[in-house]
């Protein structure tokens, strides 16, 4: 599986160029980025997608300098057991 990163994007499409997981994490302040989506689509749930796009951006978000905000319910549960 081969995920696409944007600027305050990472997400993965399937050959028809559908959107299946995405994670989003924009700017709100110049030091801070605010995961605030995460989804998959059913066909591919229980296959730890969402925690590894979390883990991605959290990589992404640090190598720009920035802080990592957890609003995405999904987010502030995963960071709850993973983020320290």
């Amino acid at each position: 599986m081969i995920f696409k990163h944007e600027t305050s994007r990472i997400f993965y499409e399937d050959e028809n160029g559908r959107v299946l997981a995405e994670i989003t994490f924009p700017s709100e302040m110049e030091a801070v980025a605010n995961i605030t989506h995460t989804y998959v689509d059913d066909s591919l749930r229980g296959q730890g997608i969402a925690g590894k796009m979390m883990e991605m951006a959290i990589e992404q978000i640090k190598s720009e300098g920035k802080t990592p905000k957890f609003t995405c319910s999904y987010a502030v549960k995963w960071a709850e057991q993973n983020y320290k």
